[in-house]
């Protein structure tokens, strides 16, 4: 195995509305090697889910997509019907966001995955398909497997149907899983339980995986590199412990202010303040100097580029000194 199983490259997503152009996604680059996870984060907008919908095909006719992403050394933006078929659910899986709106809720759980085994391999009929259902469930520790086949979407847990929905992704045995927030509006003793999931999936099966979040914390345990995103494009990117530890971007910062610390207890949490900008209407400079702390005159003129500093690639221009002139200032 040669070169990334997935290497986005000037990646853009742009919506028509009404009075406008929103620029949802504004040339992302991003590389995905086999048996790799790679961390997408960044605030609700930032265009981590619209992203990786843009590349599969699954975003709204209003929608154009461009520059490039290759899947395993071959085009894949622009495939339609049989193609994108055979990649959506077969070598590229995908949790969405919400188990209880990803399920239909007039069909069994078996049902439902029985059905994303027999589009994908047709071959397998009856008791082969409900031995492999069975062996899904049983795979992402679902307790009675056996019975659990003909329960019904609202019959089970919020935890026990994210399982299933990770079971379904999981069901052709992807190269690539992508995972969108997929601990949302579980408790924590679950979001745990899932992300133990993930990592023994990817043990056992080598799946390369991109796991979206606005959560930097839930990504410390499971991703190599974590790609930071905000207003649509990257604007960090680096090795796991280099974001938590030597990041140099101070949106990075911000999000990690923000993070609960059980050294930190009795101390208010610091919220990054103001808002993102919008998208159809984006700010003359950095999209992020209206909220930084470290922002000098050049940040609202001129974008930064993305460049090496240190270990990681930020789009700032004022790394690496930002991060530091924000620490000094007690931030």
């Amino acid at each position: 195995m040669t070169g990334p199983l997935l290497s986005l490259s000037g990646l853009t997503v742009d919506f028509s509305v009404g009075d406008g152009v929103v620029h949802a996604v504004r040339g992302v680059d991003l590389d995905v090697n086999h048996g790799e996870v790679v961390g997408l984060v960044g605030e609700s907008g930032s265009g981590k889910s619209v992203t990786m919908l843009g590349l599969l095909g699954l975003l709204a006719p209003n929608a154009r997509v461009g520059g490039s992403a290759l899947f395993d050394g071959t085009e894949i933006l622009g495939l339609t019907g049989k193609p994108l078929r055979a990649l959506r659910g077969g070598r590229i899986g995908m949790i969405f966001q919400d188990p209880m709106t990803s399920l239909n809720p007039v069909l069994t759980i078996g049902r439902q995955l029985a059905e994303a085994i027999e589009a994908h391999q047709p071959t397998l009929t009856g008791k082969r398909v409900r031995a492999r259902v069975q062996e899904l469930l049983e795979m992402v520790s679902i307790p009675n497997a056996a019975e659990r086949i003909a329960a019904y979407p609202h019959e089970l847990s919020g935890g026990m149907r994210q399982r299933v929905v990770i079971a379904m992704a999981l069901a052709n045995e992807p190269e690539l899983l992508i995972a969108d927030e997929p601990t949302t509006a579980l408790d924590v003793t679950i979001q745990a339980q899932i992300l133990d999931v993930l990592a023994d999936l990817r043990q056992r099966t080598n799946t390369a995986m991109v796991i979206i979040t606005h959560d930097l914390g839930l990504v410390a345990g499971v991703a190599d590199r974590v790609n930071v995103m905000y207003a649509g494009r990257v604007v960090e990117r680096a090795e796991v412990d280099e974001i938590f530890h030597k990041h140099q971007h101070p949106y990075t910062a911000g999000l990690l202010r923000c993070l609960p610390r059980l050294d930190r207890r009795g101390i208010d949490l610091d919220p990054i303040g103001g808002a993102p900008p919008r998208l159809d209407r984006l700010p003359e400079g950095c999209a992020f100097a209206p909220r930084c702390r470290a922002a000098i005159d050049e940040c609202l003129v001129r974008d930064p580029m993305l460049r090496m500093v240190g270990a990681s690639v930020v789009a700032c221009h004022r790394a690496p000194d930002a991060v530091a002139s924000l620490t000094g200032a007690g931030a």
